[in-house]
């Protein structure tokens, strides 16, 4: 005797399978070690920077709780001429993440107009991206010529 509720099961199990997809994509890192990065177009450059090195930790969320990283910034006329980020990740999965985010960072943003940075994805790293522009926001804050 079939019972109306074997339809109902099969929905809710495609439905869990596509859900399940869906957020392990927003952990995963994509095969390739891709970026997804640029300048913002409409930033407004008239901000003036006193030339230097900056450090700053940026806070963020990962699946695995909160995070940091630590940011540390050259600037000459406005322009970054050299970064480096560490990882402060203790969880294995963002400490990897962090990682790949941090080999590839210098190359997207070195010779950028500090203003115009729009960094999202880096290495296959989306989520580091957010504690980078928060580094990047109170380094631009102590730099600012007054």
């Amino acid at each position: 005797m079939a019972t109306t509720t074997t339809p109902r099961l099969l929905a809710l199990g495609f439905a869990g399978l596509g859900l399940t997809a869906a957020l392990a994509g927003c952990t995963a890192a994509p095969t390739d070690a891709g970026t997804d990065t640029g300048t913002d177009a409409d930033a407004d450059t008239s901000a003036e920077y006193t030339d230097g090195s900056y450090s700053a930790e940026g806070d963020y969320t990962s699946p695995a709780g909160p995070s940091k990283v630590t940011v540390e910034v050259t600037l000459a006329d406005d322009v970054v001429t050299a970064v480096t980020v560490t990882p402060l990740a203790t969880d294995p999965t963002s400490k990897g993440f962090q990682t790949q985010f941090a080999d590839g960072i210098a190359a997207v943003v070195e010779g950028q107009d500090i203003d115009t940075l729009s960094v999202s994805r880096v290495g296959g790293s989306s989520l580091t991206s957010g504690g980078f522009s928060d580094a990047i926001e109170k380094i631009k804050a102590e730099a600012l010529v007054s």
